[in-house]
């Protein structure tokens, strides 16, 4: 779950003689069950401005509308519902991210798993009662997951069991960050923020700035920023289980579920930031940081080359060697 608090200082006046800085402009909309909101200087005035919101809120539109697992028309849904009985027919695009989650499963050692969706659903903390399930109810999830277990021929793919599906939320809202990144590029916009619930992109900086301010919110104050940082050219994400939880005899269950164990994260982190070259690189590490834990976390993110991170428990903080070279000051 991303947890950065995004806020942008307004630009100083321009100095004399300079000519008037180009305005920030801003659009939102609801997708990918958040806000997504989009801040940009757009040099070719307001017919660039309007193509550019056209194409992103399209693209995403489109995006969501194809691979939400809560979208009943979805290719993901007619994946998931053919579980056990069909192959399913899948596009080059699918193919695609198909591909993408053999990497980032093999990356993050099986910790990013998309087959997870069994193990989610049974750990259902928006329940009218949240429960704890019980072993054989656990066991029968895993046997439900496994990325491994799915089974793909050129244009087509399966997943062999009923009851297995997939879900994209994992990585699929960082995805479209970068690519609504990359539309704003492709419409001659340089400088841009893009900020999907909190997991962001950044390219160039804003109007009369350095960098992007981004105030990093406060696990034990939710709403509030217990510091910020400035980007440009990165992608930001945060991964944490304070705002999404249950409370079951005197204990707490996090929404963040290991695939490895069938269990909830309960190993003390309570937020991990990563600074990356993509959003999607960043929610990737942030994620699996978070399950792995504040000393494994922190060695998996500084074996990335360029990422930076840093890791909160209710008591410590623990950040990778580079990460305060981002940190605002002011």
């Amino acid at each position: 779950m991303a947890v950065i608090a995004q806020s942008h200082r307004p630009p100083p006046p321009a100095p004399a003689g300079t000519g008037a800085l180009l305005p920030l402009r801003k659009f939102s909309f609801p997708a990918l069950g958040t806000r997504c909101e989009v801040q940009f200087a757009a040099p070719g005035g307001e017919p660039q401005a309007a193509g550019f919101e056209r194409a992103a809120v399209g693209w995403v539109t489109a995006f969501e509308a194809k691979y939400s697992r809560f979208k009943p028309a979805s290719l993901v849904s007619r994946i998931n519902a053919a579980a056990g009985r069909n192959w399913i027919e899948v596009d080059p695009e699918m193919e695609g991210l198909l591909t993408l989650c053999d990497t980032l499963h093999f990356m993050t050692q099986g910790v990013l798993d998309p087959t997870t969706l069994p193990l989610i659903r049974l750990w259902n903390y928006q329940a009218e009662s949240p429960r704890v399930p019980a072993p054989a109810e656990i066991a029968a999830a895993l046997a439900l997951v496994g990325w491994k277990k799915i089974q793909r021929a050129p244009g087509k793919v399966f997943l062999p069991v009923a009851g297995m599906a997939l879900d994209f939320g994992g990585f699929g809202k960082e995805y479209a960050v970068d690519l609504v990144a990359q539309l704003a590029v492709d419409h001659g916009i340089a400088n841009v923020l893009v900020d999907f619930g909190h997991d962001l992109r950044a390219l160039g900086p804003p109007p009369g700035r350095p960098a992007w301010h981004i105030g990093l919110e406060d696990p034990q104050k939710p709403g509030s920023a217990a510091g910020s940082i400035g980007v440009t050219g990165k992608g930001v994400a945060s991964s944490g289980d304070y705002l999404r939880s249950f409370v079951a005899d005197g204990k707490r269950y996090g929404h963040i579920i290991d695939p490895r164990t069938g269990w909830p994260v309960a190993n003390g982190c309570s937020q991990a930031t990563v600074i990356a070259g993509t959003c999607l690189q960043a929610g990737v590490l942030s994620t699996t940081a978070f399950v792995l834990g504040v000393s494994k976390g922190l060695e998996f993110i500084q074996a990335c080359p360029g990422a930076e991170g840093l890791l909160l428990t209710g008591h410590t903080r623990a950040q990778t060697r580079g990460f305060f070279n981002y940190v605002a000051t002011n």
